[in-house]
C-alpha cells in the first residue's frame, strides 16, 4: 500500500474492546525457558475472575509466534471448550483492509482555511492504494499531502493491537482464582560467546562466558524469569543440517570429559537460571553472565595435520592453538555450551589485542581444549613422501619426511598429527626419527623441538596392511 497522509480514527477503543471480552486479571507472573535452536517455553501465571458457565478468557500480549497447538491452558474446575489465536495485529493498512466493503467517514482539512469537511464513503479496494466510492463518484485517495482522517465506527473482529490468545472455558463454579499458560514460541533464542584472554608467559588465561539472548518477536517480556537450555532438545534426526552441527567438526575437542558440572540437569541438558527478572523487549540483544573463571592452566601450540600421504611443493604454516581443560583441577569445572571462543592477548604496552577465535560444540566438564586462533607466521612444516614400498598385495611401506622451520629467535616444539583414514586397515610404525604416539585409532601424533632460527626433519616409515 502506498503511504497516505492519513489519520485513523476507531470511535471503539481498543482497550473497552478487550475489557468486554476478558475477566479481571492480574497478579501475572512470567517465565521462560529458551532453547539454542530458535525456540521458547513460555509459562504465563494469571489470576482471573471466573463467571460460572460459559465465558471467554483473553490474553494479550502472548508472542506474536506461538505455536498455538502446543498451548495448555491449566485452572482449576474449569474445561476448556475452544481456543483461538489471533495474530492480525492492528495497523493503519490493516484496518483499511478490514473496511473493504464497508462505510467510513472521510474528513478532509483545507490547509488554507482550517474549514473540515466531512464525506460518507464505501471502501471498494485495499490494492496498492484505497479506492472508495463518494455518492456517485470513485474516487483514489491520493498522496497529496492534504491533512485526511479516515472514521471506523468500530475496530473488526480478530484485529489485535497485540497477539491474544483467546480461551473459551466452562466454569464449574464463580470465583477468582490462578490460571497457568504454558506454550512454545518460535523467534526466541540463545547462544553462548565467551572472551578468553591468554597469557601466554603465565600459562594461565581467564574465561568470561556470556549468554546472549535474542527476541525476534513482535513482544515484549516484562520482568520475566528466564532460563536457558544447553544441550540439543528434540528430533536429532530431523534433518542433515543439524546432524553435521551437532559433530566437532573443527576438531578443537581431543578428548571428552568426565566431570559432572554444577548446573542443574534437567533430562541429559544443562539449565542455567539467570538471576532475579529481567525484561527481554522485542527486537533486542540482551547479554548475561553465565562463566566467570580466572587463572585457568592453558598453553599454545603449534600443529600440522596431515590427512593423506603427500608431497607439497611449498611450506605450509602451522596451526596456532590455545590448549587448556574445562576440568575442576585446571581451574575452570564448568561444562561449557556451544558457542564462539574469542582470544586476546595484552601487547608489550598491556592493550589487549584480539588474536583469532573459533567455534566450539557443546563441551562436557573435564574435557581436553584445542582452540585453532590462526596460523604462524614464523613456524612451517613442509611434507614429502620419501619412498613407497608395496612389500605384499596387502602390504605397502610408506617413509614420510616433514621439514619443519622455525624463524622466531626461540626454540618452539611443533605437533605433526598423521591422518589415518583407511577402513578396517591396520597400521605399524616401522622406524621413526621422534617417539609417538597413539592417541585414537586414526592417527599418530609426534612432538618435535625445533630450534630458534632453525629446523629440524621428522622421518617415519609407516606400514599399512589392509584386509583385502
Amino acid at each position: 500500500m502506498r503511504k497516505y497522509l492519513l489519520i485513523f480514527t476507531a470511535l471503539a477503543s481498543l482497550t473497552g474492546q478487550i475489557a468486554q471480552e476478558s475477566m479481571a486479571q492480574d497478579n501475572q507472573e512470567l517465565s521462560m525457558t529458551i532453547y539454542g535452536d530458535g525456540r521458547a517455553l513460555i509459562e504465563d501465571v494469571r489470576d482471573f475472575s471466573f463467571p460460572e458457565g460459559r465465558s471467554v478468557i483473553v490474553l494479550p500480549n502472548v508472542s506474536s509466534q506461538i505455536n498455538a497447538p502446543s498451548a495448555s491452558f491449566i485452572a482449576d474446575d474449569i474445561e476448556i471448550v475452544e481456543q483461538n489465536f489471533d495474530f492480525d495485529l492492528l495497523t493503519p493498512n490493516k484496518l483499511m483492509q478490514k473496511a473493504v466493503g464497508e462505510t467510513v467517514t472521510i474528513i478532509r482539512t483545507n490547509p488554507g482555511t482550517g474549514v473540515e469537511t466531512r464525506e460518507k464513503a464505501k471502501v471498494l479496494a485495499v490494492n496498492n492504494g484505497v479506492v472508495v466510492q463518494i455518492g456517485r463518484r470513485i474516487e483514489v485517495l491520493r498522496d497529496d499531502n492534504l491533512p485526511t482522517r479516515v472514521i471506523f465506527d468500530k475496530i473488526p473482529e480478530n484485529l489485535r493491537a497485540k497477539p491474544t490468545l483467546s480461551v473459551m472455558v466452562n466454569s464449574a463454579k464463580a470465583s477468582t482464582r490462578p490460571a497457568t499458560l504454558t506454550y512454545l514460541s518460535g523467534g526466541l533464542s540463545w547462544r553462548a560467546d565467551y572472551v578468553l584472554m591468554f597469557n601466554e608467559q603465565a600459562k594461565k588465561m581467564d574465561l568470561q562466558g556470556w549468554a546472549t539472548l535474542t527476541n525476534n518477536t513482535n513482544t515484549t517480556f516484562k520482568n520475566v524469569k528466564t532460563s536457558l537450555i544447553a544441550g540439543h532438545v528434540g528430533n536429532k534426526n530431523r534433518n542433515q543440517y543439524n546432524r553435521n552441527n551437532r559433530r566437532n567438526v573443527r576438531g578443537n575437542v581431543r578428548s571428552g570429559g568426565t566431570e559432572q558440572s554444577p548446573q542443574e540437569r534437567v533430562g541429559d541438558n544443562y539449565l542455567y537460571p539467570l538471576p532475579g527478572t529481567t525484561t527481554i523487549a522485542s527486537s533486542q540483544t540482551k547479554q548475561v553472565s553465565f562463566v566467570d573463571a580466572e587463572s585457568v592452566a592453558a598453553d599454545k601450540s603449534y600443529e600440522y595435520e596431515a590427512r593423506w600421504f603427500q608431497t607439497l611443493k611449498d611450506p605450509q604454516n602451522v596451526d596456532v592453538r590455545i590448549v587448556f581443560s574445562n576440568s575442576r583441577d585446571a581451574g575452570l569445572g564448568e561444562a561449557l555450551p556451544k558457542g564462539i571462543i574469542r582470544v586476546y592477548a595484552k601487547d608489550a604496552q598491556g592493550r589487549s589485542q584480539f588474536i583469532g577465535e573459533d567455534t566450539i560444540t557443546h563441551v562436557a566438564g573435564g574435557s581436553e581444549l584445542a582452540l585453532k586462533i590462526g596460523e604462524a607466521f614464523d613456524v612451517t612444516v613442509k611434507p614429502s613422501v620419501m619412498s613407497t614400498n608395496k612389500v605384499s598385495s596387502k602390504r605397502t611401506d610408506t617413509s614420510m619426511k616433514y621439514e619443519i622451520k622455525n624463524a622466531k629467535n626461540e626454540p618452539v616444539k611443533v605437533t605433526i598429527r598423521q591422518q589415518l583414514w583407511g577402513w578396517r586397515t591396520e597400521y605399524d610404525i616401522r622406524k621413526e626419527s621422534h617417539d609417538s604416539r597413539t592417541p585414537d585409532a586414526y592417527s599418530r601424533v609426534w612432538t618435535v623441538d625445533v630450534p630458534a632460527e632453525g629446523s629440524t626433519n621428522l622421518t617415519f616409515t609407516i606400514r599399512e596392511t589392509r584386509p583385502y
